[in-house]
């Protein structure tokens, strides 16, 4: 990501992430009022209702109140009353029902079908034994219940508020009720007219942060257009540091092709006309042709193994064949190799872990940590001073990590970073790993230095392109 977007980025995520909270908080509270809001209008709804159903029965217990307290039960005064009940209403469907204690139905004008039918056991469409709580309710001295009842109006089942009081006597259970379901659409519009406040709330804040993101990537843009020359210059030196590089490693291998392989094979090529010509003269100079070939073909094997030298350190064939781990192991033995007349350095190599676990890691991510790995032990045996190395690759399922250890006398890494000239091998480790979007950590003291190349799991399979 280049400066100037992750200046913008880093100026509007925040700002982003502020707006979202605010928006958060916002609509939290307003979710929060408009339900306390519903809470207090269906208080106030119940509230009304439950005076105005206490009130209707009241009226009822008056007009019945001249019957009642005759202290008469027979059949002549409970007909008279179920006449005044059933002539008692109030609106389309405002009613008295009467059920005696053991739930059958006495009055009902709404639905006449109903009376005398045993409702002990009738449940609502919720399950709820209705009558069985009303009549409870009125035992105890009367009060509200809320069931589900027919609708004679809209003929269909709605809600209702029904209250109910006791006439002990005559064992009746007389009450009224009101149905709900003009509160239920009353507090309805409310919430949607909370709902649209609270939608539209959520555009204007959207709307805010979105012209607010504008204003701060167009200052951005602005305030970084500066950046763009010198962005392009260091562009300019990396290419060119990158032509260096590439001429600097032909210079070395032709100098290695000059001064080794191309000196040898001259003089193998001398070596083998001067056989060829021995070979033409008396026994004896036959037999110093013979030798002279024997130690052509020694030098044949030398030159051989300085093929296989500059092929290993242009890219050893190891790495693509075996993997990683075994290319790593295989370093470490040719250093043993080429310190094998210093004794008194050991060098150590563990895989721990599953390497590219689902998949083989990318040819760049190996050819990197195999780098490291090389200026790692090129490090320590011109500076450390180490008595002991060891090299460990790790392979967990978030990341791979090659971590080289020594003994040896260690640095100063701030002396070292400061130094133009000191440290390139170091900086050259910090480029590759970060090339592949890896991580370069160091830790030197005087008993020793640590070197852990990370690379996390997003960039363990990238293509060699990226």
């Amino acid at each position: 990501m280049k400066l100037r977007q992750k200046i913008i980025f880093l100026a509007i995520v925040p700002l982003g992430l502020a707006f979202a909270a605010i928006a958060l908080v916002v609509r939290y509270q307003a979710v929060e009022l408009a339900r306390q809001q519903r809470a207090t209008i269906e208080a106030a709804y119940l509230a009304g209702k439950n005076t105005e159903l206490r009130h209707y029965v009241d009226l009822a217990q008056h007009a019945l109140a001249h019957l009642y307290d005759t202290g008469r039960s027979d059949d002549a005064i409970k007909e008279e009353a179920r006449r005044i009940l059933a002539d008692m209403e109030f609106g389309d469907d405002g009613y008295f029902f009467v059920y005696d204690d053991h739930g059958r139905n006495i009055v009902h004008p709404r639905q006449p079908e109903l009376v005398g039918l045993d409702m002990w056991d009738w449940r609502d469409e919720s399950g709820s034994p209705t009558i069985q709580h009303l009549i409870t309710l009125a035992h105890q001295g009367g009060g509200f219940e809320h069931y589900l009842w027919r609708k004679p109006s809209s003929n269909s089942v709605a809600p209702k508020l029904g209250y109910v009081i006791g006439l002990p006597r005559w064992g009746w259970v007389i009450g009224t009720g009101i149905y709900l379901d003009d509160v239920e659409k009353t507090l309805a519009q409310v919430d949607h007219q909370n709902s649209g406040h609270l939608r539209r709330t959520m555009l204007l804040i959207a709307a805010i942060a979105l012209s607010s993101a504008l204003v701060v990537g167009l200052a951005g843009v602005l305030l970084n257009l500066s950046e763009h020359r010198v962005a392009d210059a260091k562009l300019r030196q990396l290419a060119q540091r990158v032509v260096r590089s590439q001429e600097e490693e032909r210079a070395r291998l032709s100098r290695d092709l000059h001064d080794g392989i191309s000196q040898w094979l001259v003089s193998i090529k001398l070596q083998i006309e001067a056989a060829l010509e021995r070979l033409r003269g008396t026994p004896e100079q036959a037999a110093q042709a013979r030798l002279g070939f024997e130690k052509t073909a020694t030098q044949i094997n030398g030159v051989l193994a300085e093929v296989r030298r500059i092929s290993h350190d242009l890219r050893p064939a190891i790495l693509d064949d075996l993997g990683l781990a075994a290319a790593l192991e295989h370093l470490c033995g040719e250093w043993r190799d080429a310190l094998g007349d210093r004794s008194d350095i050991r060098i150590v190599f563990d895989s721990e872990g599953n390497i590219g676990e689902g998949a083989p890691l990318s040819d760049i991510v190996n050819t990197v940590l195999f780098r490291v790995a090389q200026e790692a032990l090129t490090n320590i045996a011109r500076h450390a001073h180490a008595s002991q190395i060891r090299m460990r690759l790790y392979g967990g399922h978030n990341l791979v990590m090659l971590q080289v250890q020594d003994n040896g006398c260690g640095f100063d890494l701030g002396q070292v970073d400061d130094h133009s000239r000191h440290g390139i091998g170091l900086r050259n480790m910090r480029e590759r790993m970060e090339a592949v979007g890896g991580e370069l950590a160091i830790d030197s003291s005087p008993t020793g230095t640590s070197i852990s190349a990370i690379i996390p799991r997003s960039s363990l399979f990238l293509s060699p392109h990226g």
